[in-house]
């Protein structure tokens, strides 16, 4: 067994189990989010084959030539679908790009839910179909597990076990496969990926091809994440700590870069990040405001929320 720096869940106690055992599943879910933002998920549902398939049909694309790659990176998106190349995307507090190129795919609407509209459509990597077709089913497991870990967030919360439900239905989440390429020179200052705290409501990760992944605690000490095999790691993230009015926290973490003799060995990692529709209402939450905890933010709905935030990280001007 690894150190371990995050407590331990069992999602299919909360799916699959009792009335006790459900209960237990919150209680520690909801602790673990309200004391470190971060928890480790074991028995969450997302096949093996697909997180393998998409690890490897990722690694054959980021092995593509830039020229090939630059076909899949589309202008005016933000970065929101296809490929974003190397040193686009910085820290919000950092003007120096984190050392990494990305690849997103998005919702896939097949309801004739208006909303399609909002959405760009998916790149298909026609050197690699396995890829698409990979990612369309590792998003759909994704949300599926999602979407049982908010329903124990809401309980926890006391907001009913569908609160999030209409709001996650076709919302927009994205999966994110980025690829850390071997470091060749002394970096300047970056780090793989500076100090962040994630936009939305609650980000899923299966483990990354390397170490690296810290966190940082209350008493401000980065400790290492190394998440056992077959465990996804999950954290809250800005919208949901908003929505919380800071009772549920968006914990800042960061990649470090490995020490020297490791800088050959490239590092690939895909979160998930689970969004909202844009129209969700991000308003903190009338029962966690009170005289000790007044309210700390403005009304903003997630749309407008992640528009401001894609601005400040440098992927839309």
């Amino acid at each position: 067994m690894a150190n371990r720096t995050i407590p331990v869940v069992d999602l299919s106690k909360f799916v699959n189990g009792n009335p006790a055992e459900k209960k237990a599943f919150v209680d520690k879910l909801g602790e673990a989010f309200h004391d470190i933002g971060f928890v480790g998920v074991i028995n969450h549902g997302i096949p093996k084959y697909l997180i393998e398939g998409f690890y490897d049909s990722s690694r054959e694309f980021f092995n593509l030539s830039l020229d090939n790659k630059s076909k899949y990176e589309v202008p005016g998106l933000a970065g929101q679908r296809g490929y974003t190349s190397f040193g686009k995307e910085h820290a919000k507090q950092s003007e120096v790009a984190d050392l990494k190129e990305f690849f997103q795919i998005g919702q896939t609407v097949t309801d004739n839910d208006p909303i399609k509209e909002q959405y760009p459509d998916n790149l298909k990597v026609a050197e690699i179909p396995l890829f698409s077709y990979m990612g369309r089913e590792l998003y759909a497991a994704f949300e599926e597990s999602g979407s049982h870990l908010l329903r124990a967030i809401a309980i926890h919360l006391d907001l009913g076990d569908d609160y999030f439900d209409k709001h996650i239905k076709n919302g927009n989440s994205i999966l994110r496969s980025i690829y850390y390429p071997p470091i060749k020179n002394e970096p300047k200052t970056a780090i793989r990926a500076e100090q962040h705290e994630d936009i939305n409501l609650i980000t899923l990760l299966v483990g990354a091809s390397a170490g690296g992944l810290e966190l940082l605690t209350k008493e401000d000490k980065w400790v290492a994440i190394t998440p056992e095999e077959d465990e996804i790691v999950i954290n809250v993230g800005d919208m949901l700590q908003r929505l919380t009015n800071n009772y549920l926290k968006s914990t800042t973490h960061r990649v470090v870069n490995p020490p020297k003799e490791k800088w050959h060995l490239p590092r690939l990692s895909i979160p998930f990040f689970l969004h909202p529709r844009s129209t969700m209402d991000l308003s903190c939450l009338e029962k966690c405001v009170s005289d000790k905890n007044p309210i700390q933010y403005e009304s903003i709905t997630a749309g407008a929320y992640l528009d401001e935030r894609l601005r400040e990280i440098g992927l839309k001007k």
